[in-house]
């Protein structure tokens, strides 16, 4: 049988000598005393190869394990969306293309393979769109709504309805039964915002498994109610990374007015600061959402000088984010206005992923890896 020394099992297992003792007093890696010097040991290569075998395999499946929740491959089936060549398709269909003609409810008949689907007027709760009103309704439906195990695709697609609605009257107050779109526009005394407000919904309604679709998965994974798979994925949405990157670009213009635009980037740069307006991990030739909502509408010139430069410069297109900044600074939308679009038409891609999600019938259950201090051994008596 093969024997190793000491540093050449610890070379083979990648392991510091405390482990390779452990191993030995535990019976998986066999050892002896070196005949040509008693106060070394050797080990079994047969054994140190076994192990590290397993913790190679060990290794690479953490790595992908941590690889895939960091832009990397898709880690769960879904039918609803897909972006491919950069582009975005719900249900097959290019996501563009449907936003040149369709409404949000129609996006979310498709998105959750409905019928015909239609948000119920409105009880006028506030004045204007209120995100804080939107977290109180759906809190409150979290502690009434029935949990989805055990309840039919077609019960939960009526409650998705319902839940739309909720949103709805907190996000476009309105007493009468209009699209959304119209309701929202109405709501900010901007009628002439109204069809790119759709056309921006549309874009918004479902975008794979981003952060925020993937806590609502997670959340309903569980079989919690629709309505707390909603807040989840509303909660995720306010992070700065997230939803709230508007912020971050109206900042951004904020500078290139004092400053201008190439000072603007170049500053940013120099301080390692993130330019949240520009590139998207998932289209490297531009975001095709952008695209598609700003063919709508000229840019302001603070918003083209920040694009052009941008493009010069760190040689990257803008993004969705700094589309429906620029759109809000157009049609002289309310400063949170991105938030508020984004929230609406989200939602309806959270409860389609929430109820594909309880039709696969699995709870979403990651692993960690640990690397905290080290964890005490049970001493044998």
């Amino acid at each position: 049988m093969p024997w190793l020394t000491a540093e050449q099992a610890l070379e083979k297992l990648g392991t510091k000598p405390q482990t390779l003792y452990a191993n030995v007093s535990r019976g998986r890696i066999r050892a002896k005393p070196d005949a040509t010097d008693p106060r070394r040991r050797l080990y079994s290569a047969a054994d140190v190869m076994r192990l590290a075998e397993r913790h190679a395999g060990r290794r690479k499946t953490e790595t992908v394990a941590a690889d895939t929740m960091q832009w990397g491959d898709p880690v769960l089936p879904s039918a609803i969306s897909a972006i491919l060549d950069g582009r975005l398709y719900y249900r097959g269909q290019d996501a563009a293309t449907w936003a040149e003609h369709a409404t949000l409810e129609e996006t979310a008949a498709l998105l959750w393979n409905s019928g015909q689907v239609a948000a119920a007027p409105g009880e006028a709760l506030e004045a204007a769109p209120s995100l804080e009103r939107t977290f109180v309704l759906l809190a409150h439906r979290v502690t009434h709504d029935l949990p989805t195990l055990g309840r039919s695709p077609k019960v939960l697609k009526a409650e998705a309805q319902s839940i739309l609605s909720t949103v709805a009257a907190a996000l476009a107050p309105d007493t009468t039964a209009s699209p959304l779109h119209l309701r929202l526009a109405m709501s900010w005394c901007r009628p002439e915002a109204a069809n790119c407000i759709r056309r921006a919904l549309v874009l918004l309604a479902d975008h794979e498994l981003n952060a925020s679709t993937f806590a609502t998965r997670v959340a309903a994974s569980s079989g919690a109610t629709l309505s707390a798979a909603v807040l989840s994925g509303l909660s995720t949405l306010t992070g700065p990374l997230h939803g709230g990157a508007w912020q971050g670009v109206a900042s951004l213009i904020e500078d290139v007015d004092a400053l201008g635009a190439g000072a603007t980037i170049r500053q940013a740069l120099t301080q390692g600061r993130s330019l949240p307006a520009f590139g998207h991990p998932l289209y490297p030739d531009g975001d095709i959402r952008a695209k598609a909502l700003m063919s709508q509408f000229a840019l302001p010139p603070s918003y083209a000088k920040l694009a052009a430069v941008g493009q010069e410069i760190i040689g990257e297109s803008v993004n969705i984010d700094f589309a429906l900044t620029a759109m809000t600074a157009v049609f002289h939308l309310p400063d949170n206005a991105p938030l508020v679009i984004f929230a609406l038409a989200r939602t309806v891609g959270w409860l389609a992923h929430a109820m594909e999600q309880v039709e696969s019938g699995h709870l979403i259950r990651p692993r960690a890896r640990y690397t905290g201090p080290a964890i005490e051994t049970p001493v044998k008596a």
